[in-house]
């Protein structure tokens, strides 16, 4: 009898052990206890992983939440769920798709039209290493996704966030950024072979440029802008990628895996705590690595390049154009 007794002694320890690993190597959880009620929060990308939980753990802190999704079904049943979780009737569906700029203009427009304020813009959604396709107006897809359109939106709803006191723009960028180089002869792939990696790592990129050169601008308002790195978690963003769909991974790798991947909870730690830390007001242009401000790769400090990037993004989407057509 006794055996049985420490063999399931060792299987507890052993679960026990690896549960504790698990959440180790997760990075923890948001330290902020902070509420937001009456306050509104935007997520683009929120219908699932780390979106969705983003959305849910800002749900049970009282917040107004705006998903805003390409995909309305899996959208208003994300919202639907999240409200019944949370008892918070205030989680909203919206259309939004970063791949064209007529949905994102339509977007901005509507909710400048309905909501007083905006308080938190979590630029969550993105494209990782897609085959070569382009955006309705033809720009690279992770490119014109994980850049312009949010780009786009961020300016486009920059104003009302301006009025609405201490604002926050939170936009999640990843590691892969270390890996990234902005090539300005030739942004959406149209002159060399296209590689679909380098792609994706020029987005992630440019979303810290970006982040960097928003912070310089809005020195002097109350709105502050912040990038991170999530960490690396277990969501659909891996679609495209063979090791996400082979079976080699999900056998031989999975235990692995197991250990080293975030849960999409886990991941969403990083923009909750962008968006609500209390230590952080008045925190901008700096890039946090899962819970802990950390420096990123050189060529995402290089002011020069964070404002050529600028530069361009505003001729590619027609900013000037836009914001007009808000105007009218």
């Amino acid at each position: 009898m006794n055996k049985y007794v420490v063999a399931a002694s060792v299987v507890g320890t052993l679960v026990g052990g690896s549960i504790l690993i698990k959440d180790y190597t997760g990075g923890g959880l948001c330290p902020s206890k902070a509420t937001i009620v009456g306050k509104t929060v935007i997520i683009t990308g929120a219908n699932t992983g780390i979106g969705k939980e983003t959305a849910l753990e800002l749900a049970k802190r009282g917040g107004r939440i705006i998903m805003a999704c390409r995909d309305m079904g899996k959208c208003e049943d994300s919202a639907r769920e999240i409200r019944g979780k949370t008892l918070n009737h205030n989680v909203f569906a919206k259309h939004l798709d970063l791949a064209s700029t007529k949905s994102i203009k339509e977007f901005a427009k509507s909710i400048l039209k309905e909501e007083e304020h905006i308080n938190i813009l979590i630029n969550n959604a993105a494209v990782m290493r897609c085959p070569h396709w382009n955006t309705d107006d033809g720009f690279e897809m992770q490119f014109g996704v994980n850049h312009l359109g949010h780009f786009l939106l961020t300016n486009l709803l920059l104003d009302k966030m301006k009025v609405s006191g201490q604002s926050r723009i939170v936009n999640v960028s990843s590691l892969a950024h270390i890996a990234g180089d902005m090539d300005f002869e030739d942004l959406n792939w149209e002159k060399k072979k296209y590689n679909t990696k380098a792609a994706y790592c020029q987005s992630k990129l440019a979303n810290i440029l970006f982040t960097n050169e928003l912070a310089k601008k809005l020195q002097g308002t109350e709105v502050t802008a912040n990038s991170l790195h999530p960490g690396v978690a277990d969501t659909e963003l891996g679609r495209h990628t063979g090791l996400h769909r082979s079976t080699f991974s999900s056998t031989v790798l999975g235990p692995m895996f197991w250990f080293l991947i975030k849960t999409p909870k886990q991941a969403a730690q990083s923009s909750v705590y962008l968006a609500v830390g209390e230590d952080l007001q008045g925190k901008s242009g700096k890039y946090f690595n899962a819970l802990k401000e950390k420096e990123p790769a050189k060529q995402a400090l290089n002011g020069e390049t964070a404002e050529k990037l600028w530069k361009e993004s505003a001729k590619l989407v027609h900013l000037d154009e836009a914001l007009q057509e808000l105007k009218s």
